[in-house]
């Protein structure tokens, strides 16, 4: 579940239907595919592979299937993995920014889907560059506050990198350059803290703050995106405050 802001996490505990955790997986998996193709199958060599199966293991992904699709990606089984990665832009209620990152064998399927999905639930498509200044590629480790303070984590991971610290409700979430995510993952482990996801993803400068109608048609929105099997990621600037879950959750 990318798009990180508070709604996003607290959505992401509740999503733990058996249909939700396959296409979780299958999502990994083609991550690792074309992690291994991209750069091979050592992961000490291949940064960006060792991020996927880190995420994978994270998510309790079986260490077959990661084996597997180690080989697979990387052709050691015989089999060819072609998949593109594509970067669609669009707009949700209230103007809120979103950034639909596919992974696909079929470019004009998730063409299709994705505008069917957007244009469906009350969204409209961009134009490229329409929305991608508004974010930036970062690091993100999110994980839950478990009693700590936002200076005991500062203290934590300050020299390993970090840029920011930010206080998502019941959890924290680390920003740092994606470069230095592996000494973030190192400098919390060292200190004995555990983190729930990990990440190269993209950071918006600034969020848009969504009333209660909004938020409930944004929230359609982005579950037609995350269902279609061509959507990896989606990254967005919309803010759902915690007094706006509660209302919606009422109804």
């Amino acid at each position: 579940m990318s798009g990180h802001s508070k709604w996003a996490t607290t959505k992401h505990k509740k999503a733990i239907l058996d249909s939700r955790r396959a296409k979780s997986f299958a999502k990994l998996i083609k991550t690792i595919e074309v992690a291994a193709r991209g750069g091979g199958a050592d992961l000490q060599g291949n940064p960006a592979l060792e991020l996927a199966v880190t995420k994978a293991k994270k998510t309790s992904v079986p260490a077959d299937n990661i084996e597997r699709a180690i080989k697979r990606g990387a052709g050691l089984l015989g089999e060819a993995v072609e998949y593109q990665t594509i970067m669609y832009e669009g707009y949700g209620p209230q103007g809120t920014a979103i950034l639909i990152e596919c992974l696909t064998d079929n470019k004009n399927r998730a063409a299709s889907e994705v505008r069917l999905a957007v244009g469906r639930n009350g969204g409209n498509m961009g134009d490229p560059g329409s929305v991608a200044y508004m974010f930036t590629r970062k690091g993100i480790v999110g994980l839950p506050k478990n009693g700590l303070t936002e200076d005991d984590l500062l203290m934590a991971v300050l020299e390993a990198g970090a840029e920011e610290v930010k206080d998502e409700g019941e959890n924290f979430e680390i920003v740092c350059d994606t470069a230095d995510l592996p000494a973030i993952r190192a400098a919390l482990a060292e200190a004995g803290i555990e983190y729930e996801t990990d990440e190269a993803g993209f950071v918006p400068s600034m969020r848009v703050e969504l009333d209660v109608e909004h938020a409930g048609k944004f929230m359609k929105l982005y579950d037609a995106l995350e269902d279609l099997d061509d959507v990896q990621n989606i990254y967005t600037n919309a803010d759902i405050s915690a007094e706006v879950l509660a209302a919606l959750e009422e109804d």
